[in-house]
């Protein structure tokens, strides 16, 4: 009997989370990249990766029909959502479980999925498209400062600025359309009103809320700083952000698999911020399964595979985790104290991204992260007091670029 192999579509920064799971589930993951040398874990994994063309449909259809002379494809998936729509289509031509292509297509563009929302009634902010300086600044008058300005196609807050003068908002479409962004699509800035107030990231599979969380989204790039599940809310609160999460997908064609959402409690009530129709990247499929002790993971996998997953939660725990973000330029000199910090009863897990003599240089995006701490008890406070005190232990030095010249 041929072995049961997982396609996975190119990598994310779940992607060796989504392999571990496929192996635990005995399924031989295989990933297809168009740049395999990109994703150091397949080699430190020894995961199979063969290069193809991403955004090949009819190479990649080729290539699973090649594996399949060796392999008994049970699934295909990915971590990254710029090629989900992708896998939607090779699931619809291989008659396997898998996301709306369309879809999905609709909901990766922010700009078309604000449509869809405003269309249906749904609390968004104001907002215009924009492809010019002149219409950036047509765009804000009509909204009014301060404005956020952000690619109308992108992830991880990347080209994401609120802007709270003329000044600022000059200076970051410059930066968006000189050249400087890297653009996924063609050169398109939607302009939105700024939504004040706590924000809220939920982790759903298909119809079910699994978790709601506290998230830090610090102005002025949004780069996220921290996340606590399960979010301090009233049973009213919760009911409302449930309810209006819920119809935003039945909205947008989805419900099939995972979903991220995020959306700021204002003083009108919940407003949607973004829906996306993946996971959140890592960490925070860990700290689901210490809050609530399900493997949103291995039950994505279940699902894509046509096996029935199980989303029980086993307990309720509290869970955060803390990114660190340096506040400078630099070469980092010396990064310590992550095994001390890792040492303090409650924490779960500290990771390093970065290495001495590394580069340091801010985006503006969640790549300027260079570590993460997470901590795990019964208790809210408890939980706090953990995190804020491993945090406190790790250290780290910054020396400036020398001035050129110099």
């Amino acid at each position: 009997m041929a072995r049961r192999a997982l396609i996975l579509l190119e990598g994310a920064s779940n992607s060796p989370l989504y392999n571990d799971a496929a192996r635990r589930l005995d399924l031989h993951p295989i990933t297809l990249s168009a740049d395999p040398a990109l994703f150091d874990y397949l080699a430190a994994l020894g995961i199979e990766a063969i290069r193809v063309d991403k955004d090949d449909v009819d190479a990649l259809i080729r290539e699973c029909i090649r594996l399949r002379s060796t392999y008994d494809i049970a699934g295909i998936t990915s971590a990254q959502e710029s090629v989900y729509a992708v896998v939607g289509k090779l699931c619809r031509y291989f008659d396997l479980p898998g996301p709306n292509p369309t879809a999905i297509e609709r909901c990766c563009d922010k700009f078309i999925q604000r449509q869809v929302l405003a269309e249906a009634g749904f609390p968004i902010p104001a907002y215009r498209l924009a492809a010019n300086a002149t219409e950036v600044e047509r765009s804000t008058a009509e909204i009014g400062l301060p404005v956020i300005l952000k690619p109308a196609v992108g992830i991880g807050s990347s080209g994401v600025r609120l802007c709270r003068n003329v000044d600022e908002l000059a200076e970051h479409t410059i930066y968006l359309l000189g050249g400087k962004h890297i653009w996924r699509s063609s050169p398109r800035i939607l302009v939105e009103q700024f939504a004040q107030g706590p924000q809220y990231n939920l982790e759903i599979m298909g119809s079910e809320i699994i978790g709601i969380a506290d998230a830090d989204y610090s102005p002025p790039h949004f780069v996220c700083r921290g996340h606590f599940y399960p979010a301090q809310l009233s049973d009213e609160e919760y009911r409302r952000v449930a309810d209006v999460s819920l119809s935003c997908l039945k909205a947008l064609g989805l419900g099939w698999g995972p979903a991220n959402i995020e959306l700021r409690w204002t003083n009108h009530g919940p407003v949607v911020i973004e829906v996306n129709p993946r996971l959140a990247g890592s960490p925070v499929s860990d700290m689901v399964q210490l809050a609530y002790g399900i493997d949103l993971i291995t039950e994505h996998i279940k699902l894509v595979i046509g096996d029935e997953w199980d989303l029980r939660k086993r307990h309720l725990h509290t869970a955060a985790a803390r990114y660190l973000i340096p506040e400078y330029d630099g070469t980092l000199d010396w990064i310590d104290g992550a095994s001390r910090a890792a040492a303090v009863s409650g924490v779960a897990e500290v990771k390093l991204y970065v290495e001495p003599k590394t580069a340091i240089i801010r985006k503006g995006h969640s790549g300027d992260r260079i570590a993460h701490v997470i901590a795990t008890s019964p208790n809210r406070a408890r939980t706090e007091a953990v995190l804020q005190r491993a945090v406190g232990l790790i250290d780290w030095s910054i020396a400036a670029f020398p001035v050129q010249g110099e």
